[in-house]
């Protein structure tokens, strides 16, 4: 009898803290919170990591590290989502009228949609770049005339270094309102060109000869496809040519073209080939 009254006395005491109040309801009723909605609210979100943690492994577990990468930063987002669902429909099954809640913080809620809008366009914008695979990790890709290297792709942002050695961080959106370069995305080869002018009466057969063998002995040029030249326009000055050739990493092009154009200088100058440079008559009218 004794430990009836005893087992009935913590039944009691189990259900008062259960059923404590933490936040209150109001006189007219709506939004209240006790201790098993607390209980239960803290239960769904441990059994929902849990559940996410074995679709992460389960989905990933075949992939290579970028992809694992990309595929973390854009669940981790519908992380969010998830937890805000579970946390709202085990507060509902509980019986708690969330619409009092939900009416006093409309102002609230469309205040934040106003201060957050770049934010969610940066966020959409990073999930449509992981989906599409427009900008990998190694891209090379130019952007507001700003050439660099990616090196991560994030769900707000995307991180490049430039030729400068500097990190650029750009917000994801940007790649959905831009005209955005990617010079890799299809193969990691690039055409570049060196322009050039030389004087009229200048030997064009040897010009090209001479252009095509300073590309040539370049390091950094791929020999295929071959590199030619093309004999552009009659200038006002100059006949003007471009020698095209193929490299492999765009990221290092400018410091090619640099090295070429020493080659050509010098060719020319050994050659007697000059540079013309552009000149005007001037007439000078005495009216005395």
């Amino acid at each position: 009898m004794v430990a009836i009254l005893v087992m009935g006395l913590n039944w009691v005491k189990i259900q008062e803290f259960l059923t404590h109040e933490i936040i209150a309801p109001g006189k007219n009723g709506g939004f209240h919170l006790n201790t098993w909605m607390l209980i239960l609210a803290v239960l769904a979100i441990l059994i929902t990591t849990f559940i996410l943690r074995g679709v992460r492994k389960v989905v990933t577990r075949k992939m290579d590290t970028p992809d694992k990468l990309k595929f973390e930063s854009a669940f981790k987002f519908f992380n969010y989502i998830v937890y805000i669902i579970v946390i709202i429909s085990v507060l509902h099954s509980s019986g708690v009228n969330l619409t009092g809640l939900l009416t006093a913080s409309a102002a609230l809620f469309v205040g934040l949609g106003f201060a957050l809008q770049d934010l969610f366009k940066d966020i959409i914008a990073g999930v449509t770049i992981l989906i599409d695979r427009s900008v990998l990790v190694n891209d090379i890709i130019e952007i507001n005339n700003k050439v660099g290297r990616v090196f991560e792709v994030k769900l707000r942002s995307t991180r490049i270094i430039t030729r400068d050695d500097k990190i650029l961080i750009i917000p994801n959106h940007l790649f959905m309102s831009e005209i955005v370069y990617n010079y890799t995305q299809n193969h990691p080869k690039t055409r570049e060109q060196v322009n050039v002018g030389v004087a009229y009466g200048s030997d064009t057969r040897l010009i090209e000869r001479l252009l095509i063998e300073c590309v040539r002995n370049q390091k950094g040029v791929l020999q295929s496809p071959e590199p030619f030249v093309m004999f552009n326009e009659f200038g006002d000055s100059s006949l003007n040519f471009a020698v095209y050739f193929f490299v492999r990493d765009a990221f290092t092009e400018p410091r090619i073209k640099s090295a070429i154009r020493f080659d050509i200088d010098k060719a020319f100058r050994v050659n007697n080939v000059s540079i013309p440079f552009p000149q005007r008559d001037i007439h000078i009218i005495n009216n005395k």
